[in-house]
Order: structure tokens, then sequence, then C-alpha cells
């Protein structure tokens, strides 16, 4: 893809944030959108003062911020979000307004500046209670959670806003991402940032339920690899789909918590001596999810650049490095 201005919501964001450093390193001006509300400002600090990197403070529930940020865009990746089904089902409320008003705002946003591509972060979770296994594109069952419900809403405006105003998107279905700048602390933080920092500190960390709900757990560098291929998609085929983002590998509680104190322990030979506690499993999660990444190897030509395993050993690396002292 040659140079081009390109515009990443939530850029303060995990995800987010690694796409930018990616873009700016491909040679793209890059403008970030964020409200901070979950993005942390030190995310952008090591590339604050690069000639293309522009940072715009704002929230996407306000449609004229984002049709100021949609104007003069080339492509925008939308990875603004509010995540966490528990966050969802605690409150709802906030969850529907930035996941859906947030996203109508964006959507429009874009289609009245005629950017050539609308790429957003989709959800496994829009998977629901299909217990199909690995979990294709075209099938999918009932939403377990509003945070479910507001992803799949966004699926469906994508389509409708192609259909009435010829915008191209193309969302891609996220699967479990982890890796570095993915933080462990909150009430909502991901389950290998918590277990990690657990780890590090000598404390058992807990496993929700008995240990056997499994996921298709996907490293950053999949993830951004995915973003790049949709935004420079040209065939008609490829475009305006939803695609899986996954390793297709699943891996369960007990499994991803045994590896990674094998991989800790390597830093930390008492790391090797933690048992995790369980607890209740928690409500509205999906007990099983693996993807099949037929669909986005066929039309964007994705491979898998990290395994689960090497995805692993990369995180728990970068995760000591950083939380050790913390």
């Amino acid at each position: 893809m040659q140079a081009s201005r390109i515009l990443v919501t939530g850029g303060a964001g995990f995800i987010g944030s690694n796409l930018v450093e990616s873009l700016l390193a491909d040679g793209h001006k890059v403008t970030v959108l964020d409200n901070f509300s979950t993005g942390k400002r030190e995310n952008l600090a090591s590339f604050e003062a690069h000639p293309d990197f522009k940072l715009i403070e704002g929230d996407i529930r306000d449609l004229a911020c984002c049709r100021d940020v949609c104007a003069g865009q080339d492509y925008i990746s939308h990875q603004a979000a509010l995540g966490s089904v528990p966050r969802s089902i605690n409150d709802p409320m906030t969850s529907t307004e930035v996941n859906v008003c947030g996203f109508v705002n964006m959507l429009y946003a874009a289609q009245e500046a005629s950017v050539k591509c609308f790429v957003y972060a989709a959800s496994s979770s829009t998977y629901g209670d299909s217990k199909t296994l690995p979990k294709i594109e075209d099938h999918i069952g009932l939403p377990l959670s509003p945070y479910a419900i507001t992803k799949y809403v966004n699926e469906l405006y994508a389509k409708n806003f192609h259909d009435l105003y010829g915008i191209n998107c193309i969302g891609l279905r996220y699967f479990n991402v982890f890796g570095r700048r993915q933080r462990p602390d909150g009430a909502y933080a991901a389950v290998i940032p918590k277990f990690v920092s657990s780890l590090i500190k000598l404390e058992s960390p807990i496993i929700n339920g008995d240990g056997s709900y499994s996921r298709d757990f996907t490293y950053i560098d999949n993830v951004i690899l995915a973003n790049k291929l949709a935004m420079q998609a040209e065939n008609p085929e490829a475009l305006n789909q939803v695609y899986n983002v996954a390793c297709g590998q699943r891996t369960d509680l007990n499994e991803l918590f045994c590896r990674l104190r094998q991989n800790l322990s390597q830093y930390d030979p008492a790391i090797a001596a933690v048992q995790p506690q369980y607890g209740p499993p928690r409500p509205g999660d999906v007990p099983h999810s693996l993807a099949s990444i037929e669909k986005i190897s066929r039309l964007l030509g994705y491979k898998v650049l990290f395994d689960t395993e090497a995805g692993l050993k990369a995180a728990s690396h970068w995760y000591y490095e950083n939380l050790k002292n913390a």
C-alpha cells in the first residue's frame, strides 16, 4: 500500500497503539483519535514526536468531532470501543453508547469523507451460543452479552451503509488478542496479562470455572497484519466482508496457565511453584472458541505470523521485562 493518510480511532489502546507504530514504520501519515477512557498516553509516547503522527483528543460519540477527524483521510481503522463482556453486563448503557452510537457516527463521517475503506474491529463474541467448531463467519448463534450484541450490530450497520451509501467496509472478528502493551490492571483486564502479572508477583491467579474453557488466543502481530491486508484489499470479492482474525488453535485456561508459568519461570525459577486458584465461571462467557481462518487466508492473503506458543513466549518476555519492577 502506498503512503496514505490513515485515521486510527482508539489509537492509544493496546491494539490501536501497536497498529499506529507499525503504520508509521511503513511510511504512512497517521492520526489518532482517542478520549483516553481506556487508552493510555504512555502507549503513544514513543512516537509523539514523529513528523507523520498527529493526536486528537476527542470522543466518537461526538459526531462533529468524527467529521473533523475523518476529513482528508484515505483509510480508517476503527479500533475504539468499550471492550469486555463483564463491563457490558455491569453497564450496558455506556457500552451501547460507545460501541453502537459511536460506531455509527464514525461510519457516517467516513462515508461523507469518501474514505477508500473503513476497517473496524469486530469480535468473536458475535458467535454467541453457537457450539459449532471451528467458528465460520457465516454461521453465528445468539449473542450472550450486551457487548456481543453491540459488535454484531456494528456488522449490520457496516453492511447497510455499504448498500445505501457505497462505502467499503471490512470487519475483523478478533479472537482473544494478546501481546505487548496489553495492561494487567483494572477490573476488566484480559486473562493473559492478569495471569502473567500474578505469576511475576508469585501470587496465585484465579481461573474462572474449572479451567476447561478454551480460546483461540491470537498474538498482536497477527492482528496488525490483518488490519494492513484489509486496508489494501482491492478485489471486490474481498471487500465488504467480515473475517475471523485468529491462529486457528485452541488452548484451554489450564493449559494457558501452565504455558505462561513455564515461560516465566525461565526468568524467575520461583514462579514454577505457583499454583492457580479456581473461581466461578463468568456470566456471558462462551465456553469454547476456535476460528476457521480459511476465508481471511483465501481472500486477504493472511498468514499466521506467530502461532499461540510463539506468541505466548514473546508476550511472556515483554511482560517480565516491563512488569517485574512494577
